[in-house]
Order: structure tokens, then C-alpha cells, then sequence
């Protein structure tokens, strides 16, 4: 049994955590374990007569390759070391330990000072490496993810060797990439390293603005960041730059071998980074991430993560998304556009801070590809189809203000006015933009590719925008003329054109709707036919109290065959031109969803999706 006198926690500063115990003879020992680039400054070079202990110092040089190898294996390692305190030592440090545990300010520095009195000339107890599989389905995701144009960053708090090493077994990293690696240990030198990187691989690093990334950077809307990926050396072609020159481990310099066509892959340690984000130099690092197809960051703090998320926040106007499942994650979890967390053996602080949680890294692939893609479609089409239904509405009203000299004179009942939101067209906009889907969750997961059609913005821009608006302004033309000249010579007073008008109104926006629905089931029908249904019974309804001003005209007007014959053909002349454009525009220049639906539908898989080249699609 030991007696606990004190904890020091786990942080990021430290990167280390001690233990204060009392042993059964009274001696007290610290116990401190952190990782190894923490560690190893810490540990004592000298014995106790102040002589240079030569066994101990082979102990650390035996220890550090073996922390070496484990990397390269991908195990996460740690280091342990440990201490007796004297009682001076002790008595000193538990002062400072209970006055710094009940201060109201400036706990967490003042606790760090009283860790720093006994985590020092620390005896090396040995090393740990410990094998972190990772979850079923990772490396299908992130495949799967950089299939569908989302550009995926790593960044981690475990040593480069391990960060490369799983890198490799998750698939983030190929055989064939070209490897960057950064390591600086001051301003200038990580200045020159990414210089140096630049100029190998012949990056510009003009201060593009902010619209010139985006253009350059097209397609890469989405940034996905994890902490839970990491990745290993062999099998790379690695370039290591140590200076002003760069040297190519695999092929001579002097042969000034060509880049153009090649993949790299950016690797930079947390010890660059505190020079890169403080300094004037994360305009270089940009240029030369967003170059690079995978960008690693290891061994970096969790505010560093943070501030790699906000170095893209800052000079693009991409979606960024952050995942991960520890505490260490959670400042990057909420810079972050995005913040989704993992249920994980880490506790459940990325959970609470996350927009999205859930148990595995593999559902992500569930949430963009398929969820995202219906979402994306949906809203998408909502918003201009809520544009045109108001729209269209108001503009047959505007038409019918021109023909009465702008005066108060009303066509329609209050009542109409406000059942065309409340009750005639409501229910079919809800139902489709909640239930639609345009394909399959399984060729979804199937092609990735379909989810480009987001970050190619296919579902809503100004051109789609503006096309609506002139099918708009044609389908209200057509609402309001067409009655207006049919009925110009009669006697019909204006509450009955008003009725016709809202008949007609009402039929046409919800068989524009039925023309886009791509998922037809029982509860869209009810919606739609259901939806014109209510619209007759409500006008009935009105029509029948003699207290207001249309009393009667629906009675009249059904009667008459030319009232159908108008709205027949409003709906007609209303919708032939979108019917038309659709039919050429799919026939013609198809969409890569047009093609996988119609392969669908057809039962076929379009195998040129899976294979078309990058450069066709975007």
C-alpha cells in the first residue's frame, strides 16, 4: 500500500503527469510519466557526487532507440522516470502544492510551478509502447472521404514516426507521395525549410487573395480534420530538409527530377508550428499545405490545433470539419465549422463540445456521403422553390395592379392570401424537403464522387438562381393573361377572376414540385394531390358564407367548361418551357447524379463514375 500525497495532471504545456507517494519505510518518490520529447530534458545526467553517470546516460541512449523502433511500428510510446525527494524537497513542495491547489487565480500556473520542484534529475525507469488499432473501417473512410474531394489534415499529439506509420495502414499516405518534412527548431531554419519545399516542388507563394485560393483551390471545400489518424516512413519517398539546401534522400538533387504531376504529402512537427503560427510565416505554410494532397501535423498542442484550423478559417472561405474523441481535441472541435465527436475510451469532453457525436470514426463516411449529400440536395432545392412559390404569387398580384391604375382594389380574399402559405402549398414543401432523396444511400457510399456536386454548389448558385427567377416571371404571365384575356369581353366580376386565380396558382406550384420530386412515396402523394384537394375544399368553404364578397363565385365558375379549359391551360403553357429545358438538359448534358439515378432506375452500375478522371469531373 502506498500513501497518494499529491497529483500533478496530465496538460498540454508539461505534456506530462506525476504522482506524490509514500512508501511503506517512509520514503516519499515522484512518479512521472509524459512523452518522450518531455521526458528525456528532464531526466538527471549526473550521479549523486555530481560525477558524470555513464551507465544511466547508456540507459537513455538504449531507451531512445527503442522509443525510435516502436515508433516505426506505429505503437504510441511513453516515458517513465521517477525520484526520491528529501525532506527538505518535500516539505518545500508541499507548501507550494496546497497553496497553489486552493488558489482562487492563477491555479493552473501556479500548480505547474510546483510540479516543476520535483519533476526534475529524474532517474529513467524505462519506456512503454502501446499498440492503438485502429477502429473497423478507417482506412475505408478516409479513402472514400478523398474519393469525394474533402481534403483530409491530421493532426495528432503522437511522435512523427508513429503519425507516418499509421498514416500508411489507414491509407492517408501511398507508396508513391512524395514526403515534406519539416522540423525546425527556430524561426529562420523553419523559414528555410519551407522555402526550400516550395522551391523544390515549385510552389508560388504569391499572397494570393482570398478569391484567388479559392479559384486555384477549387473542390476543396471541405477540410477534414482528426486526431484520431495518424500514420510511417518506409515506403515513402522522403524529403528531408535540414537547411538551405534539400536534400533527396532517393533521388540526386542535381538531376532536378520533375514534381509537377506528383503527389506530396506535408509532414510538420508541433516545435515548427510554435515559430510558423506566432510568426510571420503561416502565409508560407499555407501555400504549401494547400499544395500538399495529405498534410500531417504531429506532436502538436491542442491550441496549435485550433490554430491550423484557423489558418484555413482565415484565408479561405472552405467548411472546415473537426473531428476527434479526446480533451485535447475540443479547442480544434470548436474552431471549427463543423465539430463532430467520438464516443472513445478518452472520456466525453469532444462529445459535449461537438455539433454531431457519435461511437465510430467509419460513420463519418455515413454522415457526409449519404446524409450530407440528401441534405445538401434538399435544402438546396427548397430555397429555390420557396423563392419561386412566393414569388410567382406575388408577381400575378403585381401583373393584376398594373390593369387597375395602382389602386386598393383586391382580386383575392384575405383568406386566400393567407391559406396560399398557411394551408395550400405549405404541407408538400415540408414533406418534400424532409423525405426526398435523389439517390440511394447505397450508390451514394458507392461512388463518392456524387458528393463533388455539393462542392461544385450544382444544387443552388446565381445562375440556378436566376433561371428560376425568369421561369418564375413566365409562369406568373401566364396566371395572370391568360385568364385576362380569356374573360376580357365577359361580364365576370373580379372575386370570381380572383377565384380562378387561386385555383390555378395552386395547381401549377404543386405540379412544378411533383416535376422535381425524385422519390415518389404514399405520404408525397397525399401531400401533393392532397394538398390541391384542401384547396377546393377551403374555397367551397369560403365561397359558401354569404357575409363575404366572392359569395357564390366558385359555384358559377365550375359550372362553366371554359374555367377548366383555363386552368388546363395555364398549367400547360406554364410548365412546358421547364418541362422542355429539362428534357434537353438531361439528355444532353446529363449531371453525374442524373447518370447514376438513371442507373439506378435501370439497375445498371455506371462504372465510368468510378473511373472517370479527376480533371472531366471538376
Amino acid at each position: 500500500r502506498l500513501d497518494v500525497l499529491g497529483l500533478h495532471e496530465f496538460d498540454s504545456v508539461r505534456k506530462r503527469m506525476s504522482v506524490v507517494v509514500r512508501f511503506p519505510d517512509d520514503t516519499v518518490k515522484v512518479l512521472v510519466k509524459g512523452a518522450d520529447t518531455s521526458m528525456l530534458s528532464i531526466l538527471r545526467t549526473r550521479n549523486h557526487d555530481g560525477l558524470f553517470d555513464s551507465l544511466h546516460a547508456k540507459t537513455i541512449e538504449t531507451t531512445e532507440n527503442h522509443l525510435s523502433s516502436y515508433s516505426s511500428e506505429g505503437l504510441r510510446t511513453l516515458v517513465i522516470g521517477s525520484k526520491y525527494l528529501s525532506n527538505e524537497e518535500f516539505s518545500e513542495w508541499q507548501e507550494r502544492y496546497e497553496e497553489a491547489s486552493t488558489s482562487m487565480t492563477e491555479r493552473s500556473a501556479k500548480l505547474r510551478q510546483a510540479a516543476a520542484l520535483v519533476e526534475c534529475d529524474l532517474t529513467l525507469l524505462g519506456a512503454t509502447g502501446i499498440e492503438d488499432k485502429l477502429q473497423d473501417g478507417v482506412p475505408e473512410a478516409i479513402e472514400s472521404l478523398r474519393q469525394a474531394g474533402i481534403k483530409v489534415w491530421v493532426l495528432t499529439g503522437d511522435k512523427q514516426e508513429t503519425a507516418i506509420s499509421i498514416g500508411l495502414s489507414c491509407r492517408l499516405l501511398t507508396q508513391g507521395m512524395h514526403s515534406i518534412i519539416i522540423n525546425g527548431s527556430s524561426e529562420i531554419e523553419c523559414r528555410s525549410l519551407l522555402a526550400d519545399a516550395k522551391a523544390k516542388f515549385g510552389i508560388k507563394s504569391a499572397d494570393l487573395g482570398k478569391q484567388d485560393v479559392e479559384d486555384l483551390h477549387n473542390g476543396d471545400v471541405s477540410k477534414l480534420r482528426s486526431s484520431n489518424g495518424q500514420a510511417s516512413e518506409s515506403g515513402i519517398q522522403n524529403f528531408q530538409l535540414t537547411g538551405v539546401i534539400a536534400n533527396d534522400k532517393s533521388v540526386n538533387i542535381e538531376e532536378s527530377p520533375n514534381f509537377d504531376d506528383a503527389e506530396l504529402a506535408l509532414i510538420i512537427d508541433g516545435n515548427s508550428l510554435v515559430y510558423i503560427l506566432e510568426k510571420d510565416l503561416e502565409s508560407e505554410l499555407f501555400d504549401l499545405a494547400t499544395s500538399c494532397k495529405v498534410v500531417i501535423c504531429c506532436r502538436v498542442a491542442p491550441l496549435q490545433k485550433a490554430g491550423i484550423v484557423d489558418l484555413i478559417k482565415s484565408r479561405t472561405s472552405d467548411m472546415t470539419l473537426a473531428i476527434g474523441d479526446g480533451a485535447n481535441d475540443v479547442s480544434m472541435i470548436q474552431m471549427a465549422d463543423v465539430g463532430v465527436g467520438i464516443c472513445g475510451q478518452e472520456g466525453r469532453q469532444a462529445v459535449m463540445a461537438s455539433d454531431f457525436a457519435m461511437g465510430q470514426f467509419c460513420f463519418l463516411k455515413r454522415l457526409l456521403l449519404v446524409h450530407g449529400h440528401w441534405n445538401y440536395q434538399r435544402m438546396a432545392y427548397m430555397i429555390l422553390y420557396n423563392f419561386y412559390r412566393n414569388a410567382v404569387f406575388v408577381l400575378m398580384l403585381f401583373w393584376y395592379i398594373l390593369h387597375t391604375a395602382y389602386s386598393a382594389t383586391l382580386a383575392l380574399t384575405d383568406w386566400s392570401s393567407v391559406f396560399y402559405s398557411l394551408i395550400y402549398t405549405s404541407v408538400p414543401t415540408v414533406v418534400v424537403g424532409i423525405l426526398d432523396k435523389d439517390l440511394s444511400h447505397n450508390t451514394l457510399l458507392y461512388y463518392p464522387r456524387l458528393y463533388e456536386a455539393g462542392l461544385r454548389n450544382e444544387g443552388y448558385n446565381m445562375t440556378l438562381f436566376w433561371i428560376t427567377m425568369l421561369d418564375t416571371l413566365w409562369q406568373s404571365l401566364v396566371l395572370f393573361y391568360v385568364p385576362f384575356f380569356t374573360y376580357n369581353i365577359s361580364t365576370m366580376d373580379i372575386w370570381s377572376m380572383g377565384s380562378l386565380w387561386t385555383i390555378a396558382v395552386v395547381i401549377l406550384v404543386n405540379i412544378h414540385l411533383a416535376m422535381d420530386i425524385q422519390r415518389w412515396v404514399l405520404i408525397t402523394h397525399l401531400a401533393i394531390w392532397g394538398s390541391i384537394a384542401a384547396t377546393f375544399l377551403c374555397m367551397v368553404l369560403i365561397d359558401s358564407i354569404p357575409i363575404f364578397p366572392n359569395y357564390g363565385t366558385l359555384y358559377n365558375m365550375a359550372a362553366s367548361r371554359t374555367y377548366w379549359l383555363s386552368v388546363c391551360l395555364i398549367i400547360v403553357l406554364g410548365l412546358l418551357p421547364r418541362f422542355l429545358c429539362k428534357v434537353i438538359y438531361e439528355t444532353f448534358w446529363p449531371s453525374d447524379i442524373q447518370i447514376a439515378r438513371e442507373a439506378e432506375l435501370l439497375k445498371k452500375l455506371p462504372q465510368q463514375l468510378r473511373s472517370r478522371p479527376e480533371s472531366d469531373i471538376s
